[in-house]
């Protein structure tokens, strides 16, 4: 079984957190979301998010083809959450440059060591190309 582990704050779910979520669940068989608790939400964004912890885990418990949601760690960069579910598969949006840079800097502290994908940009509205 392939598992894939997501990570986000998934403040009230739109169409391109359910595109991400597709795209994740179709890397592999089993698809884990993480949620951002609110304490680190508070520290990434400078607010707190508008909706809870737990109508945020429940709205994602409720997506299609979710399999598991999995709440944040208390502190980041520890990766806690990572190490306890072993992933074979991390998919991130192209927005989490951070996330992926701190991530990859601590690829050698899990075993097995996950795959890094970068998932595409969603775009509600795409500008027509020329061409």
């Amino acid at each position: 079984m392939r598992k894939v582990m997501i990570f986000g704050i998934f403040d009230g779910l739109h169409e391109g957190h359910r595109k991400l979520l597709r795209e994740a669940k179709n890397l592999g068989d089993y698809l884990v979301v993480v949620v951002a608790q609110n304490h680190i939400v508070e520290q990434l964004k400078g607010s707190q998010p508008r909706l809870d912890l737990a109508e945020r885990f429940a709205h994602l418990e409720s997506e299609d083809g979710v399999d598991q949601v999995l709440v944040g760690d208390e502190e980041q960069g520890t990766w806690q959450v990572i190490k306890a579910n072993h992933p074979d598969v991390i998919a991130l949006g192209t927005d989490q440059k951070t996330l992926k840079a701190d991530l990859e800097s601590h690829l050698n502290e899990f075993n097995p060591k996950p795959e890094i994908v970068t998932l595409d940009t969603y775009e509600p509205n795409p500008q027509p190309t020329n061409g």
